[in-house]
């Protein structure tokens, strides 16, 4: 392995005291209150969930106040009309984006969100429901973001323009890019914000979907970046990966991925696999693989949704216990890092997203057929509650409101 990755990795091992997906969210001050963001995609709308006690939805916010004024711009503007047909069709089952990712920024004064269908990504005022900035992405289609840790910085993906872009949480200027492979799609930052860990996922909206006409989906690579320089550290191909662990019919499009609290190792989900992959940093090597039910055996790899058997995993603080989506099987799955054994959960249809509480308490999965989430115990590995949301549910972020919004919303 390259010597500077190792270095950093080795670094991190000492300094990483909580895992990524927890190190964004500053403790709750006099001025700021934890909640649960839930973007209901198909709505264009995000509920505010109280993240523990009751798990009551506090508000619900509108993404897309200006959507007269973007489809007046489409409708006159014959490539992004096509595009944006495209992906009604193609990506959203029949039904316009409007909700991807979000974050809040740490002071809980923005709500920072990308919109797939209108190519963009917009910084909402939570207490007055306005638009403060819109950055346009390259190309024709917004997905999945990360944020740094100091809350300073989203990575955005761009679907189509195969770059993510670095914005300025604050102003929505852009502050750097870098290259990405077919379709960039997860970012995460590391604990101490020194690294990007990146994934392309390809095209997933095309027929040829089986595993001798894998090298039609277009270029799959898990990236590490460095986050000061935008420089790419480190490129890996993880089918190559899986081919050299004995697995070669697996692809190279790596979905959702979960880092373990010391960053060594990830676990990541793989376009038409049911389960998930354990990958090395420090050997540079696939390690395990966790095979995890698949209840729709008889359906075609045709029919999944955009590749994904399962989209959505998260790791307790502890690292001990991983949360899973099995999206086209409708289960949630609690595993045991240790030995992959797991209990499954069923709480609706279409599983997409799985994220942490606050507190790692509990795993938070969305039910997208179904339009609800739930909040499912790691300790008990059971469901303590489902809450009823808006229209197709997609990612979940827990972030910041202002206190004295949060009075005002009960």
């Amino acid at each position: 392995m390259n010597a500077l990755i190792a270095t950093a990795l080795a670094a991190c091992a000492v300094a990483a005291v909580a895992p990524p997906a927890l190190a964004n969210h500053t403790p709750e001050t006099r001025n700021v209150r934890h909640v649960l963001f839930v973007g209901n995609n198909w709505d264009g709308t995000a509920d505010v969930i109280r993240p523990r006690g009751n798990f009551e939805r506090i508000a619900r916010l509108n993404i897309i106040p200006d959507i007269e004024e973007r489809m007046a711009e489409i409708a006159t503007d014959p490539v992004r009309l096509g595009y944006f047909l495209g992906i009604r069709m193609l990506v959203g089952e029949g039904n316009d984006q409007f909700v991807d990712d979000m974050f809040s920024t740490n002071d809980g004064r923005l709500l920072i969100v990308s919109r797939p269908s209108l190519a963009d990504v917009v910084a909402i005022e939570i207490a007055t429901g306005e638009i403060v900035w819109r950055f346009r992405v390259d190309g024709q289609r917004s997905d999945h973001m990360g944020i740094s840790p100091d809350g300073k910085h989203v990575a955005v993906s761009a679907s189509t323009g195969n770059v993510v872009h670095i914005l300025d949480t604050q102003t929505g200027q852009e502050v750097g890019r870098f290259p990405s492979g077919d379709s960039p799609h997860e970012n995460n930052y590391s604990a101490d914000g020194e690294r990007i860990y990146h994934a392309s996922i390809g095209l997933v909206y095309t027929p040829a979907d089986q595993p001798q006409l894998d090298s039609t989906k277009g270029e799959r690579y898990v990236q590490i970046v460095d986050a000061d320089t935008n420089e790419i550290l480190e490129r890996i191909d993880m089918g190559h990966k899986l081919k050299q662990a004995g697995y070669p019919n697996m692809s190279s499009a790596v979905r959702p991925m979960a880092l373990s609290p010391n960053e060594r190792f990830v676990y990541f989900q793989v376009s038409f696999f049911h389960g998930f992959v354990e990958y090395d940093f420090k050997t540079d090597r696939v390690t395990r693989v966790a095979n995890l039910p698949n209840l729709v055996s008889d359906m075609p790899r045709e029919q999944y949704l955009l590749d994904s058997a399962h989209h959505g995993i998260s790791m307790n603080p502890e690292g001990t216990r991983l949360c899973v989506a099995g999206t086209m099987s409708d289960y949630a799955a609690i595993v045991s890092r240790r030995a992959f054994n797991y209990t499954l959960i069923e709480g609706g249809e279409k599983p997409y997203w799985s994220t942490n509480s606050g507190d790692g308490e509990y795993c938070f999965v969305s039910w997208s057929g179904s339009d609800r989430i739930s909040a499912i115990s790691y300790d008990t590995k059971q469901e303590v509650a489902r809450i009823p949301v808006g229209d197709h549910p997609q990612r979940m972020r827990m972030g910041n409101v202002p206190t004295s919004w949060m009075r005002a919303h009960g």
